[in-house]
């Protein structure tokens, strides 16, 4: 495992290599940042937003936390997005979830953590609301079907918050997508789960659901 000193030495290499790459390429990030898309992932170390899409500093805000959940109590991720809603003018939200999440394991068998029990009950919520699709799941897949229900879910939430709807109404372009990420391969998968206005939830949200029974049959 790679030491603190380690990073510095690692950093330093990374910032010359850059500058050799793309000369100004640091002094261009200092200006103000413009990025089109905002992330809300989950914290786990193995899914890192900018190279899992290809895209640079500066070109994705970023948003993580223990199983991508987007709750309205949490006004931490509300407070992002509306940051990157209203200041930024991000055109293209994704929540993204990905298979073998810690959390979404945790939530799936009852499993006690600690504090963050009080989180994954977050997720235990959408556990027991899709209680039925869920055990007419192999238990091999339920896991998986969990992920993906959860980001649908987290979408939803995201849609029908304050910061979502007002944007709506001022027919601001912003699009919220549900995907999930496969460690195991390094893919994203669409959901299905894309919404970019309040009237659109429902329709999209019923087909979504489908599409997890029908890939996870």
């Amino acid at each position: 495992m790679p030491s603190i000193d380690d990073l510095f030495t690692h950093n330093r290499a990374w910032a010359a290599q850059m500058e050799r790459d793309r000369p100004g390429f640091f002094t261009g990030l200092t200006k103000q940042q413009k990025p089109k898309f905002m992330w809300i992932g989950c914290s786990d170390s193995r899914v890192p937003a900018n190279q899992i899409t290809g895209l640079d500093p500066g070109e994705v805000f970023v948003h993580r936390n223990v199983a991508n959940v987007v709750v309205h109590s949490d006004l931490n991720a509300l407070s992002t997005v509306q940051f990157a809603v209203e200041m930024l003018k991000v055109q293209h939200i994704m929540i993204v979830g990905h298979y073998g999440c810690g959390g979404v394991a945790a939530a799936l068998h009852g499993e006690r953590i600690g504090l963050a029990d009080n989180w994954i009950r977050h997720i235990q919520d959408v556990r027991d609301r899709h209680r039925g699709i869920l055990e007419n799941i192999a238990p091999e897949k339920r896991a998986d079907a969990l992920v993906d229900l959860n980001v649908i879910e987290q979408v939803v939430n995201l849609c029908v918050s304050t910061v979502m709807v007002d944007a709506w109404a001022k027919h601001q372009n912003v699009t919220i997508h549900g995907w999930a990420f496969g460690v195991n391969d390094g893919l994203l998968q669409d959901l299905g789960m894309t919404v970019n206005s309040t009237d659109s939830i429902e329709p999209v949200y019923r087909a979504a659901i489908q599409g997890v029974i029908a890939a996870r049959s």
